[in-house]
């Protein structure tokens, strides 16, 4: 699979990333069976977060994987930490923690990439920080970032951060693209108009941070898949005409939209069905033409000034 740099670090990943929160719906030979799949396909990034399952996903996916020493080396994991029953919890004890916990579950002595997951109100730069030098210096995390934070709060983090941030993982798909359509609204008296997240996809190619799509399938807030959906009829028929002349499926051009834009993104799949991440995986050798990328843009709905 074609790959691309992880943010400014040296970290070079598939551009298709493999979700794992669903894997604990799978039986142990279903879960061997979709990670070596992934790994045939060359989507050997590996996303994970400590409350997926409640832990046993990691646990899950280790064993499906036959984690050993040989093995790490041939992935990439990453893994989120910072939601807890009830809160969000950014202090310096919770992220060790809970980082050696994901280590534990995982089976391996290092992260290659840990994100913050969720905005902790109470966050304290300076305990952030005092968490990832440690982390940096015991050899456990590799790489750090953040998930669903805007601009102001990574700068806030970056105060006292000295670890590059190389990535932002942020809710992003056809149908839930506020952060593209404010964009383009931009001076307009419109709904799309309104910036609702301090324009974090301008922010993050300004800072070299990788924008990470979650739910890239879904519309709303896990309201459901746009894909066949009678909710978006005129949406549904232009991907499928988009995906007949490009010889692919819906599911591909669905990733291939957002692959296409100049962001340079890694998409987050959350399938467990190897067809469809198949599919998902032949968006790295799709390009959309502008035309088609604005076409399926406003067959979502979005109007253009």
């Amino acid at each position: 699979m074609r790959t691309m740099q992880l943010g400014t670090s040296a970290l070079h990943v598939p551009v298709i990333a493999v979700g794992c929160m669903r894997i604990n719906g799978l039986s142990a030979k279903e879960a061997d069976s979709f990670v070596h799949a992934s790994m045939d396909l060359g989507a050997n990034f590996f996303d994970h977060a400590d409350i997926y399952g409640d832990g046993k996903c990691e646990e899950i996916f280790a064993d499906a994987i036959q984690m050993s020493d040989a093995v790490r080396e041939t992935i990439i994991l990453q893994s989120k930490c910072g939601i807890r029953k009830g809160m969000f919890d950014f202090s310096k004890e919770h992220i060790l923690t809970a980082t050696d916990g994901i280590l534990k579950r995982l089976r391996t002595d290092y992260l290659d990439v840990l994100l913050l997951h969720r905005p902790d109100a109470l966050v304290e730069p300076e305990e952030v920080a005092e968490a990832f030098d440690q982390l940096e210096s015991s050899g456990k995390v590799r790489h750090f970032g953040v998930s669903n934070l805007n601009p102001m709060q990574i700068e806030l983090l970056r105060k006292s951060v000295k670890q590059p941030l190389v990535a932002n993982q942020l809710q992003l798909s056809i149908t839930n693209a506020t952060m593209i359509a404010q964009g383009v609204s931009v001076n307009m008296e419109t709904a799309a108009a309104v910036n609702r997240d301090g324009s974090v996809l301008d922010y993050c190619r300004l800072h070299d941070i990788t924008i990470q799509p979650w739910s890239p399938f879904q519309y709303g807030f896990f309201e459901g898949v746009f894909l066949g959906s009678d909710k978006f009829p005129e949406l549904n028929a232009k991907i499928d005409e988009v995906a007949a002349a490009h010889g692919v499926s819906n599911t591909t051009i669905a990733i291939a939209w957002l692959l296409r834009h100049p962001a340079q993104m890694q998409p987050v799949t959350g399938t467990m069905n190897i067809a469809r991440l198949t599919d998902c995986a032949k968006a790295a050798d799709v390009n959309l033409s502008r035309e088609e990328w604005y076409a399926i843009f406003r067959a979502a709905g979005n109007v253009l000034p």
